[in-house]
């Protein structure tokens, strides 16, 4: 019985390290060829996922439980490294939809949003007296009617 569980791991942990190779060849085509940033952002983080089941594999193969620890602590790296990146997207622009369908990260300035007429009305500041209170004979805004 022992030998056939022997037997069976050791298919089961050649399969999965080709798996896990062939994975890992795929993500690195998508990190390279990635049409926007987050779809980089992405593999990256599936990058990690990919190098945490290599040690898990290793470690099942050689039976140190040390690996199952640096998988953790790997983990742990990646899940930040993924905030750190969407935090910048987020500090960077937004997404929007392009012409040919596909999402594009477009910053603040360049947005349509920001292209709208009625969002990009600028106004003057509105004069107030000292109290806060408007001056005599002064007509408040711009004249535009919403």
């Amino acid at each position: 019985m022992t030998e056939l569980f022997g037997d069976f791991l050791y298919i089961a942990v050649h399969i999965a390290l080709a798996i896990l190779s062939l994975t890992f060849l795929i993500t690195v085509i998508k990190v390279i060829h990635g049409p926007t940033l987050p779809d980089r952002i992405l593999a990256l983080d599936m990058l990690v996922a990919v190098a945490i089941g290599f040690i898990a594999v290793v470690g099942i193969k050689t039976g140190y439980t040390l690996y199952l620890d640096i998988a953790i602590a790997l983990g742990l790296v990646g899940f930040l490294a993924t905030v750190a990146f969407a935090r910048f997207i987020m500090a960077r622009g937004h997404i929007e939809e392009a012409e040919e369908g596909r999402p594009r990260l477009v910053s603040s300035e360049n947005s349509m949003l920001a292209k709208s007429p009625k969002k990009a009305a600028i106004r003057p500041p509105e004069d107030r007296g000292p109290n806060g209170e408007e001056p005599a004979g002064v007509a408040v805004g711009n004249g535009e009617t919403e």
